[in-house]
This record gives C-alpha cells, sequence and structure tokens, in this order.
C-alpha cells in the first residue's frame, strides 16, 4: 500500500526534461571465474567476478524533484523504517517497474539539483499522473524523484517545491553483507523473501529445491521474492544476482515468519 502523501509543492513551469531509456552499466563480457567461498557464521557465501572492468558510471537521467511528508524508510518496497536515515525517495511509477517489478528497490540515486548533491536510497513508488508528459507541474512525471524534506533541503530551497535534478545510480560504501528478510505468514508452502542492504540494485533470486536444482523466484511488485507453493522447509540455499551480474550464493539460511538473516558477503562496488 502507497504511502498517503502530503505534497508541500510550489506549482511552477520547470523547463522541458530529457527522458532517457533506462538501463543499468552491466559488463560487456558475461563470462565469470570460478566461485570463490567466502567463509561467515552460520552461512557460506560465493561471489562471481567479472573478467572485465564495468563502465565507471550508470546512465544519467533527467528529470524532476518534489518532497513528501512522512518519508521513513517505508513505502511500497516494504522496507522497515530506518531512525535516523532519511535520505530517500520515491521514484516515479512510469520507472518504478521498469525492467521488472520493484526494480529500483534499494538502489542508492545519485541526485543533483540546484543547491547540491545527495545519494538517496529508494523505497517508494509515486503514483501521482503528471499534468504533462516533458515538462509537468504537477504529478510525477519520468524519472522523478520524490525525496523526503531532508533530502530536498540538501539539493534545493524548500519553498521551490519542484526542481529540475539530474541523478543516475551509484553503489556507495555499505557495513556489513546483504540480509535475507521472510515476510510475516512466510513458511515452508509459502514463502516470500526480500533482499536488504545491498549496495546493487538486485537483479535475480534463485533457492535450491530438495533436488539440487535452482528455481528462480519471481518479484512481485511490493518488492518481495515469492514462491507461491514454498519452498519446502529450508534450511535454504540462495543464489542472488545484481544488476551487473554478480553473483552471492549462501547457505544454512533458516526461515521463519517477519525475520531477518544475515548472508555472508556483500556486492563488490559497481559503476
Amino acid at each position: 500500500m502507497h504511502t498517503i502523501r502530503h505534497r508541500a509543492i510550489i506549482a511552477a513551469a520547470a523547463a522541458a526534461l530529457i527522458g532517457i531509456t533506462w538501463a543499468f552499466a552491466a559488463p560487456t563480457n558475461s563470462v565469470y571465474l570460478p566461485l570463490v567461498t567466502v567463509p561467515a557464521i552460520a552461512t557460506t557465501a560465493t561471489t562471481a567476478p567479472t573478467t572485465t572492468t564495468p563502465p565507471t558510471q550508470n546512465p544519467l537521467h533527467t528529470g524532476q524533484a518534489t518532497y513528501y511528508f512522512g518519508a521513513n524508510g517505508t513505502g511500497n518496497c516494504a522496507f522497515d523504517a530506518i531512525p535516523g536515515d532519511l535520505m530517500v525517495a520515491a521514484i516515479s511509477y512510469l520507472n518504478y517497474s521498469d525492467p521488472q517489478p520493484a526494480a529500483y528497490c534499494g538502489a542508492y540515486a545519485e541526485v543533483t539539483g540546484p543547491k547540491g548533491t545527495i545519494t538517496v536510497r529508494v523505497v517508494d513508488k509515486c503514483p501521482d499522473v503528471p499534468d504533462n508528459p516533458t515538462s509537468p507541474t504537477t504529478g510525477c512525471g519520468s524519472w522523478h524523484l520524490d525525496l523526503s524534506p531532508e533530502a530536498f533541503d540538501l539539493i534545493a530551497d524548500r519553498n521551490l517545491g519542484r526542481v529540475p535534478i539530474s541523478w543516475r545510480i551509484v553503489s556507495p560504501s555499505l557495513s556489513g553483507p546483504i540480509s535475507y528478510h521472510f515476510k510475516d505468514g512466510s513458511n515452508q508452502w509459502w514463502t516470500a523473501v526480500q533482499i536488504r542492504n545491498h549496495r546493487t540494485p538486485i537483479a535475480k533470486l534463485e533457492y535450491q529445491n530438495s533436488q539440487g536444482q535452482w528455481v528462480n523466484v519471481e518479484r512481485l511488485d511490493y518488492n518481495y521474492f515469492v514462491a507461491p507453493n514454498g519452498m519446502g522447509p529450508g534450511p535454504y540455499t540462495f543464489r542472488v544476482t545484481d544488476s551487473y551480474g554478480n553473483i552471492l550464493q549462501d547457505s544454512g539460511i533458516i526461515g521463519g515468519d517477519n525475520v531477518s538473516r544475515s548472508g555472508a558477503a556483500q556486492f563488490p562496488k559497481g559503476p
């Protein structure tokens, strides 16, 4: 359910903004080296480094920014609130599920506005339909970011309400490994898993079934990978792929109802 927004937006005509087709930068060579085991307590993790260096920057998008009250880390991406971390944003509904449901959830965006540059984490979807597809004065057009007031204040004066921005996906330094959050109600017959604390955008989650086969899990709009017939009793072996093709593999993950389990490693830095 989308967070109810009380927007503080001063209607102002904005310059015509350019729409750029979204794509994460990816290595041109898809050949991977053998997996390297990373030791950890209760889990094992593996990564698949690429043999080529990815581009130094992701595509630059141009759009507009507004702000909304009540931004606390929760929203359509179904993350928990994180007290003290209000550098968060909602992305336009036009881009939220491109190229897959919840594609931008948990990703980090470096945003530049009239007054400065900040990094925010995408946690929500802005559903508001714009009044104009190229230069809207209301709603969230293509590549629009709706920021927390605290984040907006760092790129523009709040009384402007709506400003032009440019932004791109980045991969900041994070402490700790990725984690697996099992949704409330998860069990061996219906299992929903969310990836958290990831420095790069997530592209795919697989689990290994009792026959040793890898099973791809569908990601839904609310940012959980859901196996409608369950994954079995566990413990689970998961394989997570980011948007650049890097892989983390964790074993011995114990499921539960509304619980989080740590992986053993973090994704390498991307563009």
